[in-house]
């Protein structure tokens, strides 16, 4: 069945495809329509939807729903993710999996409810106390949130880990079709799960080891399984040439736009290709080293002054990575992408 709606909207869509049973959440633009969707569509089918008395408590509420092992899911943008940070380092720190849809907004403070994408830090490095990772996908269309949302219930209950889709305020507002089917919700077995019954009286939801040696273990248990993720689970789109005169590469929206920037400069015989990740972490370095051969010039296009082109420079040690941006709210036209590419190739010879 095809619907046409609004990328805030495919996020509810998948949620229900993918068998989620509650959504906790606190209304903040732009991310207020998921929000609304949840309380139209998840009611009637007798899942659970609460409006928390603020972010904090939102996110506690998913702590303790998926502790009994429920699908549960939460949204928010700008300082409602911030105040989220807390609890999320509790969800990674228990292995509790959920998840998390950031829609971007211009930063830092108040900003404005524009999009941007200076959340990258934050979300991708982790923005909560300790030493952990979440899974993070970037989708750039309203089809591909509504998939990933879907894949994300399924890579949260894989690897027992908070998952985020990290959207922004343009994503979140796009009104596009999307093909909904019934998909074959794959639930994983949660021995682990506090369910009230005498199976589950033994079990201990817990990031809290007071020996030394016990948290170290831990810990380095909690790293081995994010190098199983690292190895398995990072994803890209390639688009254009096969053997580029340069590479574009951005994520989400950016990513989207220079989709459109690639077939420009091929058309006037500059040979380009774009890599956009799809997994922000784990981050595809192997993609971006299978694709970038050693001198060739990359372009990094980002809604911020610079936090995805650190990834993409560790991935690309032997060539030239440079950075083009807009921020407050702006997003780059298709004209100023091709010449900001022109400008690079240029750069890249007279070196």
């Amino acid at each position: 069945m095809k619907k046409l709606v609004k990328g805030n909207e495919a996020v509810v869509i998948g949620a229900l495809v993918a068998g989620c049973d509650a959504y906790y959440g606190y209304p903040i633009t732009p991310a207020s329509e998921i929000a609304h969707a949840a309380s139209e569509y998840f009611l009637p089918l007798g899942k659970v939807f609460v409006q928390a008395e603020c972010e904090t408590g939102a996110i506690n509420m998913v702590f303790g729903s998926a502790s009994s092992g429920l699908r549960v899911m939460t949204a928010s943008s700008g300082p409602g993710i911030s105040l989220k940070m807390e609890g999320v380092s509790y969800l990674a720190g228990a292995q509790l999996p959920c998840v998390i849809v950031d829609v971007q907004r211009v930063g830092p403070g108040l900003g404005n409810i524009g999009p941007e994408q200076g959340d990258y830090f934050q979300v991708v490095k982790g923005g909560g106390h300790g030493d952990y990772r979440c899974i993070v996908l970037a989708p750039s269309s309203v089809e591909e949130t509504y998939h990933m949302t879907i894949e994300a219930f399924d890579l949260a209950d894989k690897w027992r880990t908070p998952v985020f889709i990290l959207t922004d305020a343009t994503l979140g507002q796009m009104i596009e079709p999307i093909d909904i089917r019934q998909e074959k919700i794959h639930r994983a077995e949660k021995p682990w799960a506090v369910t009230a019954t005498p199976e589950s009286n033994e079990n201990l939801v817990t990031s809290i080891y007071l020996d030394f040696d016990d948290m170290e273990n831990y810990i380095n248990f909690l790293h081995d399984k994010y190098r199983q993720i690292t190895e398995t689970e990072a994803k890209a789109e390639v688009y254009g040439a096969d053997v580029p005169d340069i590479v574009l590469t951005g994520y989400g929206i950016t990513g989207r736009m220079l989709r459109s920037a690639v077939d420009k400069l091929n058309e006037i015989g500059i040979d380009a290709t774009l890599i956009r990740p799809q997994t922000l972490w784990p981050f595809p370095t192997d993609v971006y080293r299978k694709i970038v051969k050693p001198g060739v010039p990359v372009l990094s296009v980002e809604l911020s002054r610079g936090q995805f082109i650190e990834d993409v420079r560790l991935a690309l040690p032997n060539n030239k990575v440079k950075w083009y941006g807009r921020v407050g709210g702006h997003l780059p036209e298709l004209n100023e992408l091709v010449n900001q590419a022109e400008l690079c190739l240029k750069e890249a010879a007279n070196d």
